[in-house]
């Protein structure tokens, strides 16, 4: 029996592990029709291609969504922003945003459609030596 702990114990550390990922949860700030309000952040790191942001009840229709980078630039490539009915939406971004910008604003898809499950980021990593790169996501009702 103790043989056989043992034997685990050195398997498992010859297995190698994979670091996972966790997604940001978030809930959206309340405010007015037709002002940015912020849905939640997430930092992009250069051992990653992608991040996420879940967005968590009460899931409100959003028209329009940007985001903005801090820290570090970025190389946004795509997002896939997720509604509520499980329906996906690839947004082309490609855009190179530098430290302190934001996107331009980005029109979502359907009336009635648009209230968000999850928006994920897809990018490159530009600023390696300047650390991560925090992205902010905001949306207009």
């Amino acid at each position: 029996m103790l043989a056989a702990v043992a034997a685990t114990v050195a398997l498992a550390g010859a297995v190698p592990v994979h670091a996972v990922h966790a997604d940001k949860v978030v809930k959206p700030n309340p405010g007015p029709a037709g002002s940015w309000r912020l849905i939640g952040q997430t930092h992009a790191d250069h051992s990653n291609d992608h991040d996420t942001i879940v967005v968590k009840g009460p899931f409100d229709n959003f028209r329009k969504i940007k985001f903005k980078v801090t820290d570090a630039p970025l190389n946004m490539q795509y997002m896939l922003v997720t509604y509520d009915n499980g329906q996906p939406d690839r947004i082309d971004v490609r855009q190179n945003i530098p430290q302190g910008g934001e996107s331009r604003a980005i029109d979502l898809k359907g009336v009635g459609q648009r209230s968000l499950r999850k928006v994920q980021f897809w990018y490159d990593t530009k600023g390696f030596l300047k650390g991560k790169a925090d992205v902010t996501l905001f949306g207009m009702k």
